[in-house]
């Protein structure tokens, strides 16, 4: 596995688990996020129990400015990036004629744009060394229609799968991670507290799960990749399943 790591939307959920499971594996990080004090937390935890060495990098990625200071970082020469995770996003209620086109924007902006970007500026330096691994985090969502969220998440997936085919011979992989409905704090930053979401038990996976699921098709160099054999099967399916059937079931949950 990599020898360091950036990690985005590292301060909880999907990302702080990618960041201790990285790190059980003899992985540097670089953690980005906006809350210092949690990135600053997480950092002292891993340090004490795996020993490796933790960047805290704070940025708002919507923003120009800060978003330039993981830009120099991933171009560094002095200190190579060996992985690059693009986990940072949130989610909005599924209602698009009700959110503010503001915040539709930013939405767009976080789960396009930003990944493009660094995306963009690991990858030559990635190149010339010969190896490097950049991961997507998507979601199943991306397979069906979902509101701008699934059209995101489409995008990165249809994005990974043409990159891991352009320079996987190179040495540099692409993965689009594709999990379901996951156990992590990304609902209740949208307000729903356990229960609300309309999702049987049985549909949801636990973060730990996730990521180590993830990791072995990483490694193998997969361009997609979608933790846990009741998704996969799910995924599988949904391609004879008509658009109609596929728009209702993209209402439920958040």
């Amino acid at each position: 596995m990599a020898r360091t790591a950036v990690i985005t939307g590292a301060s909880s959920g999907l990302g702080a688990e990618y960041a201790r499971q990285l790190a059980a594996r003899g992985t540097d990080l670089v953690l980005v996020a906006r809350d210092k004090d949690a990135l600053e937390m997480l950092a002292r935890s891993i340090q004490d129990r795996w020993r490796v060495d933790v960047e805290v990098l704070t940025a708002d990625l919507l923003a120009r400015r800060t978003l330039e200071k993981v830009v120099r970082r991933l171009t560094d020469p002095d200190r190579p990036i060996d992985m690059l995770v693009n986990n940072a996003g949130f989610g909005l209620a599924l209602e698009f004629e009700r959110n503010d086109i503001e915040d539709e924007v930013r939405h767009l902006d976080l789960h396009i744009e930003v990944p493009m970007r660094l995306t963009h500026a690991v990858l030559e330096p990635m190149l010339r060394r010969g190896s490097g691994r950049i991961v997507n985090v998507a979601s199943v969502a991306g397979f069906i229609p979902r509101s701008t969220y699934g059209a995101c998440k489409g995008w990165l997936i249809s994005f990974s799968r043409w990159a891991n085919g352009r320079y996987a011979p190179r040495g540099v992989t692409v993965t689009a991670v594709c999990p379901g409905f996951t156990h992590t704090n990304f609902h209740e930053r949208m307000g729903l507290a356990p229960g609300q979401e309309g999702v049987p038990d049985w549909m949801w996976l636990q973060a730990r799960d996730v990521v180590s699921d993830s990791l072995r098709d990483i490694a193998r160099g997969k361009a997609v990749s979608v933790p846990s054999l009741r998704y996969r099967l799910i995924v599988a399916l949904i391609r004879f399943v008509p658009a109609g059937i596929l728009a209702g079931v993209g209402t439920r949950g958040r």
